[in-house]
């Protein structure tokens, strides 16, 4: 396992191991699994970045549920987020009526959590929880609400495990945080 990686113009430092962020996956699975015994609930993952964290916690849940992918960006290419959300991929399951878990990478500004919330809530769902691996809890620009946080984190940038710079480092099993840019 490398516990430095380079990447174009940064240097990352090893911040979460795989073993570390299974356990919490499974520890979150088990909350939720408790919190809906009853319930046919509908997950919902955010792509590109919640890919990996999502199937993680879909293997540990043990209810039976839906399952459904939207995607939205707000990043880009760039390490901050240019503040304005957009769709580019809408929900395929119906929202009406059900119970909703959307499953989100990387929490940070809050834009995206309020833009999708009123969304969602547009749909009339019984019920909506957002789930998240990663929380930059000083970092949020709007109130958000979070119902299951994997991790709080510093204000660093992160990549793997699903969380990317221009849509590459995706496939590291580990999460690594920028400790130096070069200019």
């Amino acid at each position: 396992m490398e516990k430095i990686l380079k990447l174009d113009n940064a240097v990352y430092q090893l911040y979460l191991k795989e073993e570390d962020i299974q356990k919490r996956v499974s520890e979150l699975a088990s909350q939720i699994t408790a919190d809906y015994k009853d319930k046919l609930p509908v997950f919902v993952g955010v792509l590109n970045g919640a890919f990996l964290f999502f199937a993680d916690l879909l293997k540990n849940i043990e209810i039976d549920c839906e399952v459904d992918f939207i995607k939205i960006s707000s990043y880009g290419d760039e390490t901050e987020s240019s503040g304005i959300v957009q769709m580019k991929k809408g929900f395929s399951a119906g929202l009406s009526d059900r119970h909703i878990i959307l499953v989100e990478d990387i929490v940070d500004s809050g834009l995206s959590l309020k833009f999708l919330r009123s969304y969602i809530n547009d749909k009339k769902p019984l019920s909506l929880k957002f789930v998240t691996l990663l929380h930059k809890k000083g970092t949020a620009k709007v109130p958000v609400e979070i119902d299951y946080t994997g991790f709080e984190i510093e204000d660093k940038f992160v990549i793997g495990y699903g969380l990317d710079y221009a849509q590459l480092k995706r496939n590291l099993r580990n999460i690594y945080q920028v400790i130096e840019e070069k200019n």
